[in-house]
């Protein structure tokens, strides 16, 4: 302030730096006070939550744990302003809680509900005082509003991560490729093919060719109940990159629609070696790599 003109003349520099020590002041009041009255306001928060119906995927048992957890990692983040712990921590929850079937809402519902009762807190602790009210929330509300962001946004990310996970697992069970016999794989494929699983599954199989030293592969697609254009490429492209690792590949349970769509697109046909069933694609897997085949006839007693 210029004492001659009475003009306001710090700069914005200056009302950061006051904001800022103004923070430092209020912050370790806050902590202070929200540790003070950890037990009642916990135990508002946990009924706020049972009165939105969130988490109930849980026991009360498990929530008293979770909530008693997470109220103090808040208030620690509000006390450090560490956002790397906070991501661990949220990192952690989430591992914790959605295998329990908790969703994504109820995380951020939860949390916003912890804002909430804390910030009323803290009115009811300052209400006298409306000035300093006003710096107390303009303290609280931004660290408040990241910590949600930042419990939200790790929890999605974990929530992808285990789904991605979940898919691949399923996909790789869904498409698994089976050591027979020494150097001779089978390739069961059930299920409809689309594009991401067809090149997956041309990943897994270049891999057990390259791994068990394979020389014959047996794909059956017989619980294949179509393919479009795309995928029949893509299968006469793995075809062609299993012979280029020196293995051969036989194709059996075609379907006539299947057929027809190879046909339509225009396959060189001559590439592939088709046999009507898995069993009869066995029998020519062994004669390549030398082996009699002999059929077992019962006889008479």
């Amino acid at each position: 302030m210029d004492e001659n003109s009475g003009i306001d003349t710090r700069t914005e520099a200056d009302f950061l730096t006051h904001d800022a020590q103004v923070d430092e002041e209020l912050l370790p009041q806050l902590v202070a006070h929200l540790r003070e009255h950890r037990s009642r306001l916990r135990e508002e928060w946990a009924s706020r939550i049972q009165e939105a119906h969130l988490l109930h995927a849980m026991t009360p048992q498990e929530m008293a744990v979770e909530t008693k957890s997470v109220y103090d990692n808040y208030v620690e983040v509000l006390e450090t302003g560490s956002v790397e712990a906070l991501q661990d921590y949220a990192r952690d929850l989430s591992e914790r809680i959605i295998p329990r079937g908790v969703e994504t809402q109820e995380v951020v519902g939860i949390v916003l509900l912890l804002r909430d009762v804390l910030a009323r807190s803290l009115f009811e602790k300052y209400q006298r005082d409306f000035g300093l009210l006003n710096r107390v929330l303009d303290a609280y509300e931004p660290a408040a509003n990241r910590i949600a962001n930042t419990v939200a946004v790790s929890f999605v990310d974990e929530r992808e991560r285990i789904i991605r996970q979940q898919q691949d697992a399923i996909r790789e069970l869904s498409t698994p490729v089976l050591p027979v016999r020494e150097r001779l794989l089978i390739l069961p494929i059930i299920g409809v093919l689309d594009s991401e699983r067809a090149r997956q599954l041309t990943e897994q199989l270049l891999a057990g060719i390259r791994t068990h030293r394979a020389k014959v592969v047996v794909m059956d697609i017989t619980g294949a109940p179509d393919v479009d254009e795309t995928v029949a490429n893509h299968l006469v492209q793995t075809v062609d990159a299993s012979r280029l690792m020196g293995a051969s590949v036989i194709i059996t349970g075609l379907s006539p629609k299947i057929a027809q769509t190879l046909v339509t697109i225009g396959v060189d046909l001559s590439k592939m070696n088709t046999i009507g069933d898995l069993q009869g694609g066995l029998e020519e897997a062994e004669r390549l790599l030398g082996y009699t085949v002999s059929r077992q006839v019962g006889s008479a007693g």
